[in-house]
């Protein structure tokens, strides 16, 4: 058969003097309408006079001029579903917090997954959110590693407002001008790997000299310098009662002492299985020292018991124990079981103790009313939302009038966690699991962020090569008001 000059028309497009040889098979005619349309030769079909073309045979009337009419788009059909479609009402609140928006994830710079995780988690706190956007320069040196860290932070958290996955090249700067140990190379020139709770500690350590405290007033940021002098001491500040007392001279008076702390430490040991008996384990211990009154070294019992909680509790689990020989933190891998919601009293001093009382009470007259366990926690025991403002006038004040920024309950729920997967301390991988409100978590994984439940929150405890609880962060449990 003869060749042809033919006009193709592919929807409003027409290609004039196309060459088709019919002595070739049809499917090097699909080719060349591949080449000049996109249509891959599975989704053309080829018209002529009523006629379709075959792939295996010229079964079209083709002459000089004739048009040839060529219909398929360019990009695949979509497929029928494997699984039904679900719309948004037919969901559980963990699929929908995955088909709604998801929030910022955070670029690994190079072993930096110990700064996004502690981003994230910082991110929960939402006066923190506040303090930072109110932040700005105070005359005071702007080329500080206080200032630059706290700079970068509220850049950071600004940006990841918008949803999209950020890129923390700022922040990380500021971090290696604060801290140069965070800056460390290995030898390949990547970054090393760093404890992510020393980056916590260092960043709340700059934050702490830069952000001036909330005042009563909505929505300003006036220091109350009579209790506070920084922002992260008003609501992440705690302060020990220190009681030192002989036990070998009962009559020998003892001595009193305040201590503050920015997190508790959960000690691990053989007997400790659970996060209260960790925290607990190290406030009451023996040690020897000079006695006045006896004139020689003497045993005392020290005492810390909690004067102030703050309204965010920070717990530290201490998973990583130095080993001389190795040169390395190693990893206590042991399970340890840690509360969804975390009662503090018992950590007080008695005159803490009876000033919680009135709130407690508030709590247990709603327990009593609530004959519905789930619904008293859905409706009485609410945390903040991280991606939503709360509208904190249904909610009775979790702070002392007295005390913006403290707990007045010694009730919390807990928000975030930070995990390491791994052996020590500078290799492995962190990951940050925040909440978003009610059953429904976040969990960031540098860039990569998706939703989980509880009960993947509740697999964090430790006791194998999974991801493992090391640094917890507890927000105020919130009463709605009847």
């Amino acid at each position: 058969m003869p060749s042809f000059k033919v006009k193709v028309k592919w929807g409003r497009e027409l290609y004039p003097d196309i060459d088709v040889n019919t002595d070739e098979e049809p499917i090097l005619f699909k080719a060349q309408l591949f080449a000049l349309t996109g249509v891959q030769p599975e989704r053309q079909k080829i018209m002529c006079k009523g006629g379709i073309l075959k792939d295996d045979e010229w079964n079209l009337q083709l002459k000089d001029g004739a048009v040839v009419l060529l219909l398929g788009s360019k990009e695949k059909v979509p497929e029928v579903p494997q699984t039904p479609v679900k719309f948004i009402e037919d969901m559980n609140e963990t699929e929908q917090a995955t088909a709604m928006r998801i929030p910022a994830g955070l670029t690994n710079l190079g072993n930096t997954c110990y700064m996004n995780a502690t981003v994230q988690c910082l991110r929960a706190v939402p006066e923190l959110r506040k303090a930072l956007d109110n932040f700005k320069h105070d005359g005071s040196d702007a080329t500080s590693t206080a200032f630059t860290v706290s700079s970068a932070m509220k850049i950071v958290f600004a940006q990841m407002e918008k949803g999209t996955t950020i890129t923390p090249i700022v922040l990380l700067q500021a971090l290696h001008r604060a801290s140069p140990q965070f800056a460390q190379t290995g030898e390949n020139g990547t970054y090393r790997q760093q404890d992510a709770n020393e980056c916590w500690s260092e960043i709340l350590k700059m934050l702490q000299q830069k952000l001036v405290p909330l005042s009563k007033e909505s929505d300003t940021t006036v220091a109350e310098r009579k209790v506070h002098n920084s922002f992260i001491e008003q609501f992440f500040g705690g302060t020990f009662q220190v009681k030192m007392t002989s036990d070998e001279a009962p009559d020998e008076p003892a001595t009193i002492s305040t201590e503050n702390f920015l997190q508790l430490s959960c000690f691990i040991s053989m007997e400790v299985k659970y996060m209260q008996s960790g925290l607990k384990s190290k406030m009451k211990e023996q040690l020897v020292k000079n006695s006045e009154s006896l004139g020689r070294d003497a045993h005392y019992t020290r005492t810390y018991l909690v004067s102030r909680l703050p309204a965010y509790l920070t717990v530290q689990f201490v998973r990583f124990q130095y080993k001389g020989k190795e040169g390395i933190n190693a990893k206590v891998l042991k399970d340890i079981k840690f509360p969804m919601d975390f009662d503090a009293f018992e950590l007080c001093t008695p005159e803490l103790q009876q000033k919680l009382c009135p709130m407690r009470s508030k709590f247990k007259d709603v327990d009593d009313k609530k004959m519905d366990v789930e619904s008293q926690i859905n409706k009485t025991a609410k945390s903040f939302e991280v991606e939503e403002e709360l509208d904190e006038s249904k909610y009775e004040k979790f702070s002392f009038e007295d005390d913006l920024g403290s707990n007045n309950s010694g009730f919390y729920t807990l928000k975030a966690v930070l995990t390491h997967k791994g052996r020590s301390s500078s290799s492995g991988h962190y990951v940050a699991w925040v909440r978003s409100s009610g059953d429904v978590w976040f969990k960031f994984d540098d860039d990569d962020v998706t939703s989980v439940t509880t009960d993947e929150i509740l697999r964090l405890s430790g006791g194998g090569d999974w991801h493992c609880a090391y640094v917890l962060l507890y927000g105020p449990k919130l009463l709605e008001k009847c």
